[in-house]
């Protein structure tokens, strides 16, 4: 009966495989170009299975290539689209980098992003390119890419103790884990060096330094057999999950894997032990597993106790634990082998007595139970599980059970007490045989109601009553009719499989019974995590399930603004604070990884300590008191907390998200109300002011002239309306900016011209500054707004004039790129204090916060506006001796055919030699 259902699929996990087929068939599929070290040919490969589906009709595009100077490589580029790189400006750089956003645009068939464990330049959306592929394959985007072994982040420190170099681009192993597909690129040592030698690698110059460090023959050997044994890895993972997708039961030895069978006794320490030494030597996987029967269920505390250290071990030598509910120890063992590929067994030999050896062993009905198994034999001090079915049972009685237990006897003895007497008067109106049914009725009863003990002792009274009282001769154990003789034996039998059969029942359902429980309660506060909307909510939720679920009491320690770990007041469940170490919650919080009670760090902790590790960051630590540290030990009681961790910690990140999108929010809508406000008043105030300024400049030009004093007061008043003109257009213009409204009246003008008006502009301004321009005949014409682009010159240079001392010099210079136009505005005044240049470009941030020199700290902000609408950046730096410098950039565009055509512009013509550029 066993083997159909082995062979039977699991319900829930064929739905887990369809969901999972489902989810996978929305996702483009990745395809890993995987070798030992570079100069294997893995790009070489790439390229050329990108070319063959090409000329099989897919679109296919190259997202990021890197050749390294091979002319073979770069040779298998030509005829395929090539996507331009992203420029990213970084520290005086110009950095090349996969530009994301135009390949989802694009959305091809397939792309091409080489080195998958490349870190991306700063200001990238993403720091790792295997992060720019992801978000490609979650747009139903396939991806070709490439890896070396030295990468893969859980051999990173293998392969820095082989070669002595550390390599610091890692990628997590699931990116490799979950790649649809792994093509090995391999190539033996010598012909890797002979590449080496010839230039194939590197260029020379790096080819001789490789030679010396990293390529050395050890080396390439080692990182070799690595690669080839992460392969067959995946080979073998490939292989369990065609096994369980196709429900194949049957052991396949394509490697080896080792399971040690634990038992309730210290001896099987050694067992475990055992295991792990052949699971090295073979370098194959090893599992551990206890099987709990109805037999075992009764097992004393101290045995169970002995159990879960055996685990406990079991699990810090490496293995994978699991506790298994079974009808046989057998039959179970069986079952999960199939499933996890699992060739050998490890089980404990005990000196057995005379007649225990008149039994078969444990490992004797593992071979009749599925003879493709290697059943290994170790010597054990005590018995272990090979002597659980046939032993546990037999002890003494005060060993196995307590005297609450003998409660399903007793009743028992009353259920055949309470059947006699409804039988005595019946033999006058039935045969004896039908009355034998009452008996069994009360068998089946005792069965269901208290398990299969108590049910064969009423199997027993029942078969004794009926002959004492009910078989002629009567009140006496005699046998008048011999026949009877064969209705005992059959009711003996029938009720012993009846309370065998019904024992069994009642163990299973009590089985589905804890496991539907722990399902619903994951199920129920999933539900209710789900529907929370602050922080306190997630924490009163969290502790009460923990403490109704496992008895323990619990905090959520969250964090706050600062990062910084809080308890929140919601606590209600009576946690000891005493015995909280925030120490300890600091060190699970940055390292990602439990502490404390039940553990291997600091395990003399009073409290377990549990990472809320979510899919972006860490979000807290869940600390817990159990009642009984014991169950902390048990692997299912473990799994269900750490899930249950993890849907506290999505439930927090959820939380933190929404709560950024409606700050955000709330800021977009106050800088549209500002925005309108500020458009208001400037359009109120523009008018006024305007006809002040010329009141003010018409008395300023009356004739006869007015005296000195009324001239002078003229003259300010004219000043200041001025200056307020100003910052009511620098209002109004960011208003208009911000708002879309502004439509750019783009010609194609020469920048001295522009320079030129803004520096008369402001010509009263700068009377006492040095104003040096650099040579600008060699720039094309640009396209650009004159009007506005002069706003920009003028406020730069308004904001020069003002913070830097009189006498001093502003230069402005523009150097020629291959891409756009590069403008400078440099002055030598104070600079700016640290981390002044990025917030100097704020509205409303001035150079000094109390001074007298006038200003809303608007300029420089318009400035910006005005220059990323043209589809330039501004950006600010401190020159090294002194002094503060404006760049921004002017795209090059293409200028009219009546210009000087591009390729007579000579770069080397442009004045670059005033100013060092920002690229160094």
């Amino acid at each position: 009966m066993a083997a159909p259902d082995r062979d039977r699929p699991d319900p829930d996990t064929l739905l887990a495989q369809l969901q999972h087929q489902h989810a996978l068939s929305q996702r483009g599929k990745l395809r890993v170009y995987f070798g030992a070290s570079a100069g294997v040919g893995k790009t070489f490969a790439m390229l050329a299975a990108a070319r063959k589906r090409q000329e099989e009709g897919r679109d296919v595009l190259i997202g990021v290539v890197e050749t390294h100077g091979r002319s073979e490589t770069a040779a298998l580029l030509d005829g395929l689209a090539l996507l331009p790189q992203k420029q990213i400006e970084y520290k005086a750089n110009r950095l090349l980098e996969f530009d994301l956003d135009a390949a989802l645009a694009i959305h091809p068939e397939l792309i091409l992003v080489d080195e998958l464990a490349h870190t991306n330049a700063p200001g990238s959306r993403h720091p790792k390119r295997y992060q720019d592929v992801e978000e490609l394959l979650a747009a139903g985007i396939d991806v070709y890419t490439t890896v070396n072994v030295q990468h893969l982040e859980s051999l990173n420190d293998v392969v820095g103790g082989i070669t002595g170099i550390r390599v610091n681009e890692t990628l997590p192993d699931r990116v490799f884990d979950r790649a649809d597909e792994v093509m090995l690129v391999d190539l033996p040592p010598d012909e890797l060096l002979n590449r080496l030698r010839e230039g194939k690698v590197y260029l020379p110059e790096q080819a001789r330094h490789a030679a010396k460090n990293f390529f050395r023959k050890g080396n390439l050997i080692a990182l070799r057999e690595l690669a080839l044994r992460q392969t067959a890895d995946r080979v073998d993972d490939q292989m369990r999950e065609y096994r369980v997708d196709e429900a194949i039961g049957q052991i396949w030895k394509t490697r080896d894997g080792v399971l040690a069978c634990v038992g309730p006794n210290a001896g099987d320490e050694h067992v475990v032990r055992s295991a792990s030494r052949l699971a090295k030597q073979l370098d194959a996987p090893w599992h551990a597993v206890y099987v709990e029967t109805p037999t075992l269920q009764r097992l004393p505390e101290t045995h169970r106790a002995n159990i879960l250290r055996t685990l406990k071990l079991a699990q810090e030598l490496g293995a994978q634990t699991a506790t298994l509910p079974g009808q046989t120890v057998e039959d179970a063992v069986v079952d999960y082998c199939g499933r996890h590929n699992l060739s050998k067994i490890v089980v404990g030999r005990d000196r057995a007595s005379y007649l225990q050896r008149l039994r078969r062993s444990f490992a004797d009905r593992l071979v009749l139970a599925s003879p493709e198994l290697e059943i290994v034999q170790v010597p054990s001090s005590t018995s272990g599980i090979a002597q659980q079915s046939n032993r546990i049972h037999t002890g003494p009685p005060a060993r196995r059970a307590k005297s609450p237990r003998w409660a399903g006897y007793a009743w028992a003895a009353v259920y055949c007490a309470v059947a006699m007497a409804i039988a005595w008067p019946l033999p006058t109106w039935f045969e004896p045989v039908n009355i034998a049914m009452l008996f069994m009725l009360a068998v089946v009863l005792a069965a269901v109601r208290h398990g299969r003990g108590p049910a064969v002792l009423a199997a027993v009274l029942n078969v004794a009553a009926f002959d004492f009282f009910f078989v002629a001769p009567r009140l006496s154990f005699a046998v008048g009719d011999v026949q009877y003789l064969l209705t005992f034996v059959v009711m003996l039998v029938v009720g012993l499989i009846i309370g065998h059969l019904t024992g069994h029942l009642r163990y299973q359902a009590r089985v589905a019974t804890h496991r539907e429980a722990r399902v619903r309660s994951l199920y129920e506060v999933a539900r209710e995590l789900s529907v929370a909307l602050l922080p306190e909510q997630v924490v009163s939720i969290s502790e009460g399930f923990i403490q109704s679920t496992f008895r323990a009491k619990s905090a959520l320690l969250v964090l706050s603004d600062t990062d910084s770990l809080t308890l929140p007041a919601a606590t209600t469940t009576g946690l000891n604070l005493s015995l909280l170490d925030l120490s300890i919650a600091q060190w699970v919080n940055d390292r990602a990884e439990p502490a404390g009670l039940a553990t291997d760090t600091l395990p003399g902790a009073a409290l377990l300590y549990l990472p809320l590790r979510a899919p972006m960051r860490t979000r807290g630590v869940l600390a817990v008191q159990p009642s009984n540290a014991r169950w902390l030990l048990v692997p299912e009681q473990r799994r269900q907390l750490e899930t249950f961790a993890a849907l506290a910690a999505l439930a927090l990140e959820r939380l933190h998200y929404v709560d950024v999108a409606q700050r955000a929010l709330v800021r977009i809508e106050s800088e549209r109300l500002r925005n309108a406000l500020l458009s208001a008043v400037s359009h109120d105030l523009r008018t006024p002011l305007t006809a002040l300024v010329g009141l003010a400049e018409t008395l300023t030009l009356m004739q006869p002239a007015l005296p000195r004093a009324q001239g002078e007061l003229a003259e300010a008043i004219r000043s200041q309306a001025t200056r307020m003109t100003t910052v009511v257009t620098n209002l109004l213009d960011m208003a208009r900016l911000e708002g879309g409204g502004v439509k750019l009246n783009r010609q194609w003008h020469p920048l001295e011209e522009v320079i030129g008006s803004a520096v008369a502009a402001n010509a009263s301004l700068l009377r006492h500054h040095v104003i040096e321009v650099g040579d600008f005949n060699a720039l094309p014409l640009l396209e650009f707004d004159a009007v506005l682009l002069e706003r920009v010159f003028s406020n730069l240079l308004e904001n020069a004039g003002k913070y830097t001392p009189a006498g001093t010099g502003i230069r402005i210079d523009a150097f020629l790129r291959e891409r756009d136009v590069e403008i400078v505005v440099a002055d030598t005044g104070a600079g700016f204090p640290a981390g002044g240049e990025e917030t100097i470009f704020e509205k409303f941030t001035r150079g000094e916060k109390e001074s007298a020199t006038p200003g809303v700290g608007l300029g420089l902000a318009v400035a910006k506006a005005i220059v990323n609408a043209h589809g330039g950046k501004m950006w600010a730096e401190s020159a090294p001796g002194g002094g503060a410098r404006f760049w921004f950039t002017l795209p090059r565009g293409h200028p009219p055919a009546t210009e000087l055509p591009a390729d007579e512009v000579d770069p080397g013509d442009v004045n670059s030699s005033a100013l060092p550029s920002r690229h160094g």
